[in-house]
């Protein structure tokens, strides 16, 4: 309830994780700059933006703006460690196991990103979030980039900024039952990250049921069986949906607003 009160105001509900080096991270010690929250994941192609966004923070980078980048990874440093490593990245890095922030904003899928502006409001949320189109259009678009940039540079004026209304329009709303996968979904992280993995496929399970909208709960949990995150299941999943007339990703919409 506390979260969705947050959500009506159009603020950023605050967390609190550690970072790669155990120091904690605090969404409101970032009060005073504009912050781009990015999630991604190792299992997914979203992993090969980790070195385009560290290219675009060195432009962009100020004392009034920062990246946090969150790696939904249950596989933790060894699944998303050395992507990281690999990209220098320079930018705040978190690794949640327990993929709390996809919880937390609501987000089904990875990549995805929210602006949060000086005072802690939410300006945007949009999913589908790359940094660039790789192999050749196989995925990801140029699209978003663009309108961060125009952000960073013109903050509340930007024609990309949202109001309140259009933000909450686009928080996506979880139903009840769904409210109880996270706890379901830790529940089975913490069987996998001792070493049961009956345990964890049942509680992962149970999470992917009560919040079958989740394609992180699913991915996640294929990435350890046969076929992987991007298997039969998964195709078989997003054809029925898309063949149903709707879409893995929500539309970006670039639309100017002001």
């Amino acid at each position: 309830l506390e979260r969705q009160s947050f959500f009506r105001a159009g603020e950023a509900p605050d967390f609190e994780l550690p970072d790669r080096d155990g120091n904690i991270v605090k969404l409101s010690d970032f009060r005073g700059k504009k912050v781009l929250l990015l999630t991604w994941a190792s299992w997914w192609g979203c992993r090969f933006d980790v070195p385009v966004w560290q290219s675009i923070y060195e432009e962009l980078k100020s004392d009034t703006f920062e990246i946090i980048s969150v790696a939904q990874d249950t596989g933790g440093e060894e699944a998303a460690g050395g992507i990281f490593d690999d990209a220098n990245v320079t930018y705040t890095s978190i690794i949640d196991v327990n993929h709390h922030i996809s919880s937390l904003y609501n987000l089904l899928n990875v990549p995805s990103g929210v602006w949060i502006d000086e005072t802690g409001k939410i300006a945007r949320i949009n999913e589908g979030t790359y940094a660039k189109t790789h192999f050749d259009g196989a995925w990801g678009t140029d699209d978003y980039v663009p309108i961060v940039r125009d952000w960073v540079a013109n903050g509340e004026d930007s024609q990309y900024v949202w109001d309140s209304e259009k933000v909450r329009e686009n928080i996506f709303q979880r139903t009840p039952e769904a409210e109880k996968a996270q706890p379901a979904f830790r529940l089975g992280t913490y069987y996998f990250t001792n070493g049961n993995d009956e345990k964890a496929e049942q509680y992962w399970t149970l999470a992917q049921e009560l919040d079958p909208d989740s394609w992180n709960y699913l991915r996640q949990d294929l990435q350890y069986e046969d076929g992987g995150s991007a298997g039969p299941e998964w195709s078989e999943r997003r054809e029925l949906i898309e063949g149903a007339g709707g879409t893995y990703y929500a539309p970006l919409d670039i639309e100017q607003d002001n």
